[in-house]
Parts: C-alpha cells; structure tokens; sequence
C-alpha cells in the first residue's frame, strides 16, 4: 500500500514515480479512494466521488504506460487523479454548483476538463461549493458545511472551498477551481496552498463563456508552485474561448526553469474605505515579514498605495458579481429551490439592466488604468490576500441577505480588483498564525504577468518550503 507521503506528494513528484514504474495509476486512485472514505466524513469536501469510473481511468493509464504507446509530451498527466469543482462540467455528471436546482446530467466534458483528461488525468470526484458560487465560505442547505482541514471549527473558504479542503487534506494531489472575486485565493489562502489567478482567457471556460460577468476565470488549487506551473501549461495549450483575444504564448515551468533576477516590488496594504474591513494584526505581520525576506533575497522592496474607488468593494465589481449570479440562476433547470437569501440577492440584481450592467463593464479600462498605476515602478505587488483569518462554520447561518453579502464583501477588497482588470494574482503560504491557521500573501502581477508571479513564488517558496506541512489529523 501507498503511504500519506505519496498522497501529500504533489503531481509532479507523482508523475516521476509513475514514469519509473515504482507506483502505478490504480495504486494512486486506490490510495486516495482510502483516504477520502476514511476523512471526507469530516470535512464534506467532495459532492460526488467516481470510485469506479478512476479505477477504470487508471487500469487504461496503467496499460497505456506498459505498453509504451504514451510519452510524456503525449499525456503529460498520464495516470495523475484530480478533482473538479461542481462549477464546471463533467461530462455523465450534474453541474450542482451547490444547488439542488439542477438534476440533468452534463452530456459533455468542460474545455478544461476535456484538456485534463488528453493530457491523461484522471477526474476521482466533483468538489463542494456554495449555492451559485456566490459567497467566500463553502456552505449549502442542500450538501451541508465544508470545513477547513487546519481548523474544522472554520470553514476552507469559497467558492472553491471544497477543491482547497481536499487538497489540503492530501484526499487528492489537485484540484479545479474558479476564481470571479478570489475564489481560488481565498481557499488556498485559508488552507495553506498555492492559488494562482491567471489571466483572464489563459484557460477556457466553455461552455461557460463570460462567467460571471466576465470576472471569473477557471484555475487550480495544488501545494507548489511547481505543480501548479505544470497544470496550467497543460491546460492553457489550445485555442482561446470563442470571442476571447489570443493571449502571448508562455510557459510557466520555464519560467521555473529560468528563476528571477532582482524585482522592483510595492508593498501595497491599504484597504478601500469601509467600516466592515480591517486588516488583522497577525496578516499584517505575515505581510511585512515577508517584504522583509524578499529585501533579504535581493529585491527591492517600497510601500505603495492602491488608488481605489469611494467604497469596498467596487461598485462596478458588484454589479457584475452579483448580475453573474442572476445569470447562472436563470440558467439552472429549476431557480425556485434556491436558499431564500439568494433568492433575494438575485430579485435585487434584477435591477441592474442592460444600462446598468453596460456602464459596470465600461469601467473596466477606467480602473485598471488607475489601480495598476504602481506598475509604472514595480515589477509586482505585494498585499494580503484577505483582511482576517477564515471564519467559524454558520458565521452567517440565519442572518438575512444583507448582513450576508455585507460580511461577504469585507472579504474581498484585495482580492476582487484584479478580477475586474482581468490581470493575474496568487496566494502564496507564508506560515501559520499563532492559532495554527494558515497566513497567505498575494503577488500581484501588471497583465499577462504569470511568469513572474511563478518565477518570484518559487523562489519564495525555496526559502520557506510550506509544502511539507500537513493539517493535524489528516497525516
């Protein structure tokens, strides 16, 4: 039998073993079946597993690499499980996302999944998320609480809450995610993983085009940079989604390859005014800690500050944000069975029309200009990921709709401007607070900047590997 330290490898190391024959796919997909039967009881971070559908994946992933028919190049995750968030479409399975509104399955494969599985992966299970992916915790009245692996009194974060938990509990190596205001910076954050937003049209979203109003990008959660540079070349190799430019040709594991040289980067901490957010002392510190290791790594280190709007977060942002969620409920086969507070949510953005939602996407040069001001200086951005630690299970369990959206928007403000500008962003592990739960940082990179963010991550991670660290009671 396998051991958690193959569990907790990362698919880069998986796929070395693999190569050499030392493990096989249905020893992989057999170890993590073990581990999800024996903790997702606690943690309700798969909506559906797919026991035999893997094993069935990993005997033809075995046979394929017997009989030497597949080379790297071809299947470059050849016999590697993943998870897929219940966002985005597996084919024989129903896209929930979180709900109980839909029961037809999807009779076809997502883009980006249907990339995975070319490039040889196998998809062991779908991933809890709220109701419409619409608020920065993994809760449902209909699938129940997703909880944190560091803290199971807290909750893993949102929308990708369910992707982080079972990657942090090493119940998979990778996950899907998808990110419209920091859905995968949130959950990497709290969970102590590496979360990278990419640029908006890196990795397809069909048939889901113009998610969320144009804010939402799909992406993964892993535990290094390395395995995340890894899937992201995978998945990025093909044509954009119809109607989106081409983007410039780039390899992340280059940049790995390559490493940085000295960066000019700005320490930004100012929040946008607003009475809900403040930043916690403990990521303040995570904050500042790490300026200082970038100084000690030969970066140049300057505070700056965001030019942001008159409130938090953006009123534009909301607008889309919550007009994206009028869209995905009118598409489910069945609205009327939505939790009562989102059913209020999407009544109010039932006011933004055409008009409206026309002047909120117009904006969009406007502040990208303005908040990427500071890129006239630096190379990157360094700011928190999101002003407090996760909260506690039910925080916002029988509050009305309004108390929830406002303590779901004081999460965001450093997270959702760059999901306007469509610009890439991460969370990178820094450590873990006094209370034992994870500390994250954000890079911040001007447009079609991943590399950099990959290239700085790396080097960060290198100086204070976080990789090896395991929740307690997941060993």
């Amino acid at each position: 039998m396998l051991t958690a330290d193959i569990a907790y490898a990362g698919i880069t190391r998986q796929l070395q073993l693999l190569g050499r024959g030392e493990i096989t796919a249905r020893e992989l997909v057999e170890l993590y079946l073990a581990r999800i039967e024996r903790y997702d009881p606690l943690l309700n971070a798969f909506r559906v597993v797919r026991p035999e559908r893997a094993l069935l994946e990993a005997d033809q992933a075995d046979a394929r690499r017997r009989a030497g028919r597949e080379g790297e190049q071809a299947r470059p995750l050849l016999g590697v499980p993943v998870a897929v968030k219940d966002d985005i479409d597996v084919a024989g399975e129903v896209t929930a996302f979180g709900t109980r509104a839909n029961e037809r399955p999807a009779a076809a494969d997502a883009e980006i999944v249907r990339r995975l599985r070319a490039a040889g992966a196998i998809v062991i299970g779908k991933t809890s998320v709220p109701e419409l992916c619409a608020v920065p915790w993994t809760e449902s009245p209909t699938y129940g609480a997703t909880r944190n692996p560091w803290s199971r009194e807290h909750t893993p974060g949102g929308s990708s809450g369910g992707s982080a938990a079972a990657v942090a509990a090493g119940l998979v190596a990778a996950a899907l995610g998808s990110d419209g205001g920091g859905s995968i910076r949130f959950p990497a954050s709290y969970c102590l993983l590496f979360g990278l937003k990419s640029q908006r049209g890196r990795l397809p979203l069909a048939p889901h085009l113009d998610a969320c109003q144009g804010l939402s990008v799909n992406g993964a959660l892993t535990r290094s940079v390395a395995d995340t540079a890894l899937l992201y070349d995978v998945l990025a190799e093909g044509p954009p989604d119809p109607g989106m430019r081409a983007l410039a040709p780039t390899s992340l594991q280059e940049a790995l390859r390559s490493g940085t040289s000295s960066l000019r980067i700005g320490v930004a901490r100012n929040l946008p005014p607003s009475p809900l957010a403040k930043l916690d002392p403990e990521h303040e510190r995570a904050l500042e800690e790490t300026a200082q290791l970038l100084g000690s790594l030969g970066h140049e280190v300057a505070e700056c500050r965001l030019a942001h709007g008159p409130i938090a977060p953006e009123l534009d942002f909301t607008v889309r944000f919550l007009r994206g969620m009028r869209d995905d409920a009118l598409a489910l086969e069945h609205p009327e069975r939505l939790e009562r507070r989102l059913r209020q949510t999407i009544a109010l953005a039932g006011a933004f029309g055409g008009p409206v939602i026309g002047w909120a996407r117009a904006q969009e040069e406007r502040y990208a200009q303005r908040i990427n001001v500071p890129f006239e200086r630096f190379d990157l951005l360094l700011t928190p990921v999101t002003p407090k630690p996760p909260p506690p299970i039910a925080r916002c369990e029988g509050r009305s709709f309004l108390y929830t959206l406002a303590f779901a928007a004081a999460t965001v403000p450093y997270a959702a401007p760059w999901n306007v500008t469509g610009q890439p962003a991460a969370a990178l592990p820094v450590g873990l607070s006094e209370r034992g739960l994870p500390l994250s940082v954000q890079l911040v990179a001007p447009p079609e900047g991943e590399a950099k963010i990959i290239a700085l991550a790396a080097q960060i991670q290198a100086a204070r590997d976080w990789t090896d660290a395991r929740p307690p009671g997941f060993e």
